[in-house]
């Protein structure tokens, strides 16, 4: 049970989604992602966790200023915890009466965790016909429910791995947990389909998400390609299988891309380059001609891009309107996004010490209802254990 650290802060009185309690109980990743996205237009959702917490409150280095993780932090702004040991009955009842009052159930236990403590979709549905119950699991909850869901393990076996890298080099991951991010956004937008269906009929539904399947569908031009040629692509290193030239080039002091979608953008590159006359050649005059001739454009392109800065180059194209970009470290990137007005961090206050989490900030804005970045992250049980149902 939580202890009495904290008061509980007032539920979001904003938000296109007040009104609507999340009774969270996942933890690392893809639930928490979903679930912050929920908190961020203004449902209240109640984060719940074990004695230990969430295993990502130990994922450190690196922490924020108050020494909490930021892996963490990055997942879980504007909730509030509980502690509720699952195994205790005073926990138990706890949860379940967390369980019992809200309008969404999130969950990514193993298959049979939640049946196990009464916490599942059928019996509370018994006494919370409303209830929109969302299950994330790894492979889903038949053959595939014994495996482990880690995002390296799905990135492997769902084939991203098999295209990512050098074509001389080995399988590689992408460089975040992309397949937990993907099956987080799949959760919420599950969620929020569920809600409107409830709006209409009265009753509530179960959202089931894997993230194999988050992963295949994600794969979309390389899974229909392979699914209609009967062929698996090949790793391309930071070439496109379909476009060209659409990859990273060395310019004289450091890497930029280039990403030529259409004639007309090839067009005008080459007069930027200052070879006008190279879409006449008929190796390079359209896509097609150009994705068969790769090696040999890029022959071409490589030492006349050497010859001058990076920013040089992606000034001149932009203003020839070539897509064209340097490749930033993250925090450049953050600057980039702030030099074009997208206001890309927030930072949130707890009111009571003033503790401050710098996070990305939510993409969506909704004109009417934005996003409202309330809180930080919580500390572990951090909010009042005797819980009432405060609607």
């Amino acid at each position: 049970m939580a202890d009495d650290r904290g008061r509980i802060p007032e539920k979001p009185d904003a938000g296109v989604l007040r009104g609507v309690r999340v009774a969270d109980f996942s933890r690392v990743l893809a639930g928490p992602y979903a679930t912050m996205m929920l908190a961020d237009f203004g449902a209240d959702v109640i984060k719940i966790e074990s004695p230990g917490g969430d295993d990502t409150r130990a994922w450190r280095p690196p922490v924020d200023d108050a020494g909490e993780s930021t892996y963490f932090g990055s997942v879980n702004r504007n909730k509030r915890s509980v502690v509720c040991d699952l195994a205790t009955p005073d926990g138990l009842a706890t949860a379940r009466r967390l369980a019992s009052t809200a309008d969404v159930v999130v969950e990514n236990f193993r298959p049979g965790v939640m049946e196990r403590f009464g916490l599942d979709e059928q019996t509370l549905r018994e006494t919370n016909p409303r209830l929109v119950f969302c299950s994330i699991t790894g492979f889903g909850r038949d053959a595939g429910a014994a495996l482990p869901g880690y995002d390296l393990l799905v990135q492997a076996v769902g084939g991203l791995m098999s295209i990512t890298g050098a074509p001389d080099g080995e399988p590689s991951k992408v460089g975040v947990a992309l397949v937990d991010v993907l099956t987080g956004l799949n959760a919420f937008s599950g969620i929020l389909l569920a809600l409107r269906q409830r709006d209409a009929t009265g009753r509530g539904s179960r959202v089931d998400v894997d993230l194999l399947g988050s992963l295949l569908a994600a794969l979309t031009n390389q899974a229909s390609g392979t699914l209609a040629t009967g062929r698996s692509p090949a790793r391309l290193g930071n070439a496109h299988p379909s476009i060209a030239p659409y990859e990273l080039f060395r310019a004289a002091d450091r890497e930029l891309v280039v990403a030529v979608g259409n004639d007309r953008q090839f067009a005008a590159f080459a007069v930027v380059l200052g070879h006008p006359a190279l879409p006449g050649d008929e190796r390079f005059a359209t896509n097609e001609a150009r994705v068969r001739n790769r090696d040999a454009l890029r022959g071409i392109l490589e030492p006349l891009l050497s010859s001058r800065t990076a920013a040089d180059w992606v000034d001149a194209f932009t203003r020839a309107r070539v897509p064209a970009g340097l490749v930033n470290d993250i925090a450049e990137a953050f600057a980039f996004a702030e030099s074009l007005g997208l206001e890309p961090v927030v930072t949130s206050v707890d009111p009571e010490t003033g503790r401050a989490s710098r996070q990305p900030a939510t993409p969506i804005r909704l004109d009417t209802a934005p996003a409202v970045h309330r809180t930080p992250p919580p500390p572990l049980g951090a909010h009042e254990a005797r819980w009432t149902d405060e609607r």
